[in-house]
Order: C-alpha cells, then structure tokens, then sequence
C-alpha cells in the first residue's frame, strides 16, 4: 500500500480520523512554551503544556530529537516532539529548525503510532516560528512515517 500526506483544511487539534490519534508538534529545547500552534493546544487541553513544563525542569532527557506523549482524550495523544533550538536564530542566522532532530523524533512517533495502532495529525510542523521548509520537512515525514505505513495527516488552518 503506498502512503501519502492527505492535506486538510482545517484544525489539527480536532483530527478528522476514528480510532487513536496523535498530533504532532515541535517544541523548542529551552522550556519555553507560549507562541504558534501550542496556543490552540493550551486552549483545548492543559496536560501537554503542565507535561512539558515539569519534563524541562526535571531535565529528564529533555533535549533536541526527544518526544514525550501526553494523553489528553481516551484516543488521543499530543506528541511533544524537541524539534528546535532555542527560539531566534542563531549568529549564522540559521532558524530554530533542527531537522535532524525532527527526524529522530518522528521515527520515535512512528514507532509509538504503530505499538497503539494510531493515525498521525499535525500542522506544517516547523514551518512556522522555527523557520523551516516545508520542502526540506515534507521529505523526512515521508522517511520516517510514511515509508513505515503511518497514515498522516496535516492540516492547513
């Protein structure tokens, strides 16, 4: 069976799916939490935001290409995945984005997906504040997700 990306319009934090889900977001590696997509998660669920907060004060693992799953409904998990460097660019004006971080994270959540049979939802993950492309992000969800036969979701808002 071949895998593709369905693209929605729509929001990613109310997936479209039965069955387990789990939405997809980057988070910086600094514990900072309060701009871009997690202000809808914040809005609908208060778990994944107290979960990240006591994760990056634990230290407990807390670094670029780690995930931690929070559940927040009976079928449904928020992946919060360390995807970004600190929040501004850096002295090469390179953005947040760490792409291989990303990935790493995301072989994580295939292997999650799969263990509670779960379909896969996120926004163009790292295109937003982290600055990256979606030409360069598209390709590692297809590595990482797709080619391992994760049905994926991304919504346009």
């Amino acid at each position: 069976m071949n895998f593709e990306i369905k693209y929605l319009k729509g929001d990613a934090t109310s997936p479209s799916d039965t069955g387990n889900k789990i939405i997809v977001h980057v988070c910086n590696d600094i514990g900072g939490w309060g701009k871009g997509f997690v202000m809808a998660i914040s809005k609908k669920w208060k778990e994944p935001e107290k979960a990240y907060r006591e994760w990056f004060s634990k230290k407990d693992n807390f670094q670029l290409g780690e995930v931690q799953f929070v559940k927040v409904e009976t079928d449904l998990w928020i992946a919060n995945l360390i995807g970004q460097h600190k929040i501004n660019e850096d002295e090469n004006n390179d953005p947040p984005i760490r792409y291989d971080a990303i990935e790493n994270g995301l072989n994580k959540v295939s292997d999650f997906a799969k263990s509670i049979n779960a379909s896969i939802h996120m926004p163009r993950i790292g295109c937003g504040l982290a600055g990256g492309k979606w030409d360069k992000m598209e390709p590692i969800i297809k590595r990482t997700l797709l080619e391992k036969e994760n049905p994926v979701t991304v919504y346009d808002f």
